[in-house]
C-alpha cells in the first residue's frame, strides 16, 4: 500500500513537471511565468506578452461557474480552444493588454494531450487571487 501510494505521488508529480515543461517550450519565450503586481510597472517594457499568472487569473475570475470541478473543466476548455484558436472575439484579458500586445499566435502543432496537460497545469498551478504583493 506504501508503495502503490508513493507511485501514484510520483506519477502526479510528473505530470506537473509536464504542464511546465510544456509552457516552458511554447509559451515561456513570451510569457513570464509570474510577475509580482509590484514588479509589473518596472516590468511591463520588456514583456512580449501578459504575464500567465495574470492571464490565469482573469480567466478564472470572468469563466463565472460557482461548482469547482465545473468551473475548472470550463476553464481547461476555453484554454485548449484559446491556445489553437485565439481571437479577438472572445479573448480575456484586459482591454489593454490586448491593444499592447494583440492576440497571441494560434499554436496548433500540440496534440490534444499535450494542450490537455498544459491547460491543466495553467489552471492548477495558478490562484485566482491578485498578483502577489511582495
Amino acid at each position: 500500500m506504501k508503495y502503490i501510494f508513493l507511485v501514484l505521488i510520483s506519477l502526479s508529480s510528473l505530470m506537473a513537471l509536464d504542464g511546465r515543461t510544456i509552457f516552458n517550450k511554447e509559451c515561456a519565450s513570451c510569457h513570464r511565468y509570474k510577475v509580482k503586481k509590484y514588479d509589473f510597472a518596472k516590468e511591463k517594457h520588456a514583456l512580449k506578452a501578459p504575464p500567465m499568472n495574470e492571464i490565469s487569473r482573469r480567466i478564472k475570475k470572468r469563466i463565472k461557474v460557482y461548482f469547482e470541478d465545473i468551473h475548472r473543466f470550463a476553464v481547461i476548455s476555453f484554454i485548449k480552444e484559446y491556445i489553437k484558436h485565439p481571437s479577438f472575439d472572445y479573448y480575456m484579458c484586459d482591454d489593454k493588454a490586448v491593444a499592447r500586445f494583440g492576440i497571441m499566435p494560434a499554436i496548433t502543432h500540440l496534440s490534444e494531450e499535450e494542450s490537455q496537460t498544459l491547460a491543466e497545469w495553467i489552471y492548477d498551478h495558478y490562484s485566482i487571487e491578485e498578483y502577489e504583493k511582495k
